[in-house]
């Protein structure tokens, strides 16, 4: 193969710039094949969005080379937006881990579209040929079990992804991430490229193991006077054996609620991850009739979701349980920055009905699956890499970590911050910027997916901060007169009684306009009505609502 023909392009579609939708492409002369396929949760201003997907313009155009998709890990931001992405790749194998996929086999199951793909399970060092790629998948420590990091054999020497991973020197469960596995691929000279995870470079020091946490968890098991409720991602086995664990020993009645949660559970237990305790009971089918120290509650609703388990228990819509007085709630998980506030409230709401409430602040009941900064350094000293790349984090985070990676020894212009859409080309003898693709996400509401841009969201949040106010009007189609209206509905935007003298004024400003256009000329008629009561509304009440003219005539 000549120099011409070896090269690796990596294109990020998402993952760069946010905490979410880890999405890469990875190409060679051979075929291109895809690293995780991850979702993000809406934000603020994404008002009525359910979920966030890269945008796959550039799947597309790559779809005839796609040679696979190796997936690091199960969580959301990882393997989310594939439901989304099956349809436009009919017959693509997906590797990945016997959990993550059977999360993956769930999620494409409830979609209708398991029969659209191959998947094809990947253990611990097992080594996979895509194209002229070789993938060697490393076992890593993360809050979620069976999570990979990657090493891969590439045209242009050897590259490595870090996946999500901590470093447990004892873990609970599971080989932990093998610094000497890293080192030995990446060989005496070090790897071309790494990859690393960002998500916790500002914190100094070490994460918390799991250990640490099932000490404190312990604790709590010992001090709680009544029933303790725990709350907690429903990915995250490991922690939620602790507790089946703590249950078993202290001979408390696990009572689980929470569709996710449940198939979770489900799935880990029959791959062998997970061992229920003795008595184990799911809310749905009832709750067993015990004195409150005799119970342990898990439930999801970590992130304050409306529609979770814990949110119906504290405000009344759970039909089996309820938050009361003498309870201890653990919410064992970090408040997602988009949630605090939803957090919060349930939070104070729980003292309220006078439960005591403990979370990571107050506690040492949670632990990252993400390095701290240390272990980061770590990672870059068995790897040695020649370039460096920080993903998965927001850009100060992949600025900090370019800068730790110069403290351990990368040259200064071989740490490359990449955003989402610019691809990055590997050269036996050095690196290449490409052309920016493009990347603007792909809004999902409801069953529409892409049919939510800019312009409607706009319109949304105009709705909500200003209203909307309904013209309705009948005319005769010969002689432009008048049969029914102007009547005017208001929506969001004053109370009709308190203001029915503005309102009054804007119908007259209607039928100025009507006096103003010939008959049948109904889109300057409603343009016209628009613009009119929309100067008017912002003069009188400094407001600027939506207004719709339905204007019909007879």
């Amino acid at each position: 193969m000549s120099d011409s023909e070896r090269f690796l392009t990596v294109t990020p579609l998402g993952g760069l710039g946010e905490i979410g939708l880890n999405c890469q492409l990875w190409e060679t002369a051979a075929g291109v094949v895809m690293v995780d396929c991850g979702l993000m949760f809406p934000d603020d201003f994404h008002l009525g969005v359910d979920v966030v997907i890269p945008h796959f313009g550039a799947v597309s155009g790559v779809r005839d080379k796609l040679l696979g998709i190796v997936l690091t890990h199960g969580h959301e931001d990882h393997i989310g937006a594939l439901p989304w992405l099956v349809p436009q790749l009919r017959g693509t194998r997906i590797y990945g881990s016997y959990f993550t996929l059977a999360l993956v086999e769930h999620k494409l199951r409830e979609h209708e579209l398991l029969d659209w793909v191959e998947l094809c399970p990947v253990e611990p060092g097992d080594k996979v040929v895509l194209g002229d790629m070789t993938f060697h998948f490393f076992p890593v420590c993360h809050s979620i079990p069976e999570g990979f990091g990657l090493g891969v054999e590439t045209p242009v020497g050897r590259v490595v992804h870090s996946g999500d991973f901590k470093i447990d020197p004892q873990p609970l469960a599971g080989s932990g991430t093998d610094l000497a596995t890293f080192r030995d691929f990446a060989g005496p000279q070090g790897a071309r490229l790494l990859f690393s995870d960002s998500t916790n470079v500002e914190r100094d020091g070490r994460s918390l193991t799991e250990r640490a946490v099932m000490e404190s968890l312990g604790k709590v098991f010992d001090e709680a006077p009544g029933r303790i409720v725990v709350t907690l991602f429903s990915s995250h086995i490991q922690r939620i054996q602790e507790v089946f664990d703590l249950a078993r020993e202290r001979g408390r009645t696990v009572v689980i609620s929470g569709k996710s949660l449940a198939n979770n559970i489900e799935m880990a237990r029959d791959l062998g991850i997970a061992k229920l305790p003795p008595s184990f009971f799911n809310a749905h089918n009832g709750v067993p009739d015990l004195p409150d120290e005799q119970l342990v509650l898990v439930v999801t609703g970590a992130q304050g979701e409306p529609l979770s388990a814990l949110s119906r228990m504290v405000l009344g819509g759970h039909r089996q349980l309820s938050i009361r007085k003498g309870d201890t709630v653990v919410m064992s998980s970090r408040m997602i920055p988009g949630n605090v506030k939803a957090v919060s409230r349930l939070i104070n709401e729980m003292y309220r009905l006078g439960a005591t409430v403990l979370y990571e602040s107050v506690r040492a009941i949670h632990a990252s699956g993400h390095a701290h900064r240390d272990e980061l350094r770590e990672l870059l000293g068995a790897v040695r890499p020649e370039y460096f790349v920080p993903v998965h984090g927001e850009y100060r985070h992949l600025f900090k970590h370019g800068q730790l990676a110069r403290e351990c020894g990368v040259r200064p212009d071989n740490v490359v911050l990449l955003e989402d859409g610019c691809p990055l080309t590997l050269l036996p003898d050095g690196i290449r910027l490409e052309p920016p693709v493009p990347v603007e996400c792909t809004l999902v509401d409801g069953k529409g997916v892409g049919d939510v841009g800019s312009a409607v969201l706009r319109e949304r949040r105009i709705l909500g901060d200003e209203g909307m106010v309904i013209v309705v009007l009948v005319l005769d189609a010969e002689t432009g007169s008048v049969l029914h209206g102007p009547e005017m509905f208001s929506k969001g935007f004053v109370f009709e009684q308190h203001y029915s003298h503005v309102l009054e004024d804007a119908k007259c400003l209607v039928l100025d306009e009507i006096e103003s256009v010939r008959p049948g000329q109904l889109t300057r008629l409603q343009e016209g009505i628009r613009a009119s009561l929309r100067r008017f509304f912002r003069r009188v009440l400094e407001r600027d609502p939506v207004v719709v003219p339905i204007v019909s005539e007879v």
